[in-house]
C-alpha cells in the first residue's frame, strides 16, 4: 500500500534546482510513495524571513500546515532546510497556545483557513529509513552507486523529535542509505555543519570559506562525490564551489548531487545523467 503525503518540494526545487523535482517524482514511484501537491503552499521562509518578521514566517508556515491538514496528510519534503524550518515553526505553534491563537486569527481573516497542528513534517530520508525500510530500497537498486560518498545532512533537520529515530548529534541514516544503494559512506566532521546559505548575499566571503572548508573536509576523507539531503546546501556546494576554492585557496573540485538524484539514478531512472555523473567523477580531480 502506497504511503501518501502532502508534498512540499522546498524553496528552490521548482526553480534553480529543478533536478530535485525531476528526480523526486520517479524516486517516490519506485519507493511506493504517493505525492499530493500542496496547491498554494509557500516557501518555508528558509530562516531568512524570520530575521525581518518572525510572525510573518510563522504565519506563512501555519498556512502551509492548514493546507496539509485540509488534505488530511502529513508533509514530506526532500529539503533539510524546509523540513527543519517547518518542524521548528510547527513545534512553536503547538507549545504556545497564544501564538497559535494569534496566528489562526490572522489566517482566518486573510485566507479563511485555520490550523490545529495535528500533522507531522518529514524529510524524505527519514521516511525511507523509518517507514519504507532499507531492505526495500536495496531490492529496487538497478545501478549501484558504487563510489566513496560523503553524505551531507546540514544542521536544519537535525532537531530533537524531527529526525525520525536517527541520532540528532551523530546521524547515521544517510550513511545507511548509501550502503543500501551499493556505495561506500564516508564519515566526516562537516556533514552536519552549516554552509551558511542564508548569509550568502550579505556575508559572501565568510560563506565561501565555509563552503570551501566543507568540500575540503569531504575530499580529505577520500570522497569521490558529495550527496546532500538539503537543496539549498546542495546548490551552494555545487554552484559556488569554484568561487569558494579560489577565495579560500583550497581544492574544491568534486561532483555534488542531491539525495533524490542519487536515489533516482540507483533505481534505474535517468541513466544518461548517471553516465554523466560517472564521467564527472572520473575526470574531476586535483
Amino acid at each position: 500500500m502506497a504511503l501518501k503525503y502532502a508534498y512540499h518540494p522546498g524553496n528552490i526545487a521548482h526553480s534553480s534546482a529543478t533536478e530535485v523535482s525531476q528526480t523526486m517524482e520517479p524516486t517516490a514511484r519506485s519507493l511506493g510513495i504517493e505525492l499530493f501537491p500542496m496547491h498554494g503552499a509557500t516557501s518555508c521562509g528558509a530562516g531568512i524571513i524570520r530575521q525581518a518578521n518572525d510572525l510573518l514566517q510563522v504565519t506563512l508556515n501555519a498556512r502551509n500546515f492548514a493546507i496539509a491538514e485540509s488534505m488530511g496528510m502529513d508533509i514530506i519534503t526532500p529539503c533539510a532546510a524546509t523540513a527543519g524550518n517547518l518542524n521548528e515553526d510547527l513545534a512553536r505553534l503547538k507549545r504556545d497556545s497564544l501564538l497559535l491563537a494569534k496566528t489562526n486569527e490572522i489566517l482566518q481573516r486573510t485566507t479563511g483557513l485555520t490550523m490545529s497542528g495535528d500533522i507531522g513534517v518529514h524529510h524524505l530520508l527519514h521516511v525511507i529509513v523509518d517507514e519504507i525500510g532499507l531492505d526495500k530500497v536495496s531490492q529496487n537498486v538497478r545501478n549501484p552507486i558504487d563510489f566513496p560518498i560523503a553524505g551531507f545532512y546540514g544542521p536544519n533537520m537535525q532537531q530533537a523529535g524531527a529526525c525520525g529515530e536517527d541520532d540528532v548529534f551523530d546521524p547515521q541514516y544517510l550513511e545507511m542509505l548509501i550502503k543500501a544503494l551499493g556505495g561506500e559512506p564516508i564519515l566526516w566532521e562537516s556533514r552536519t555543519q552549516s554552509v551558511g546559505v542564508p548569509g550568502l548575499f550579505s556575508e559572501e566571503a565568510t560563506v565561501l570559506r565555509q563552503i570551501a572548508s566543507t568540500i575540503d573536509d569531504a575530499k580529505s576523507e577520500g570522497a569521490a562525490m558529495i550527496v546532500s539531503a538539503c537543496t539549498l546546501s546542495h546548490t551552494a556546494l555545487d554552484v559556488y564551489q569554484g568561487k569558494a576554492g579560489r577565495a579560500a585557496g583550497l581544492s574544491t573540485n568534486i561532483p555534488v548531487i542531491h539525495l533524490t538524484e542519487m536515489l533516482a539514478f540507483a533505481m534505474g531512472h535517468y541513466n544518461n545523467r548517471l553516465a554523466q555523473l560517472r564521467t564527472r567523477i572520473a575526470v574531476i580531480g586535483d
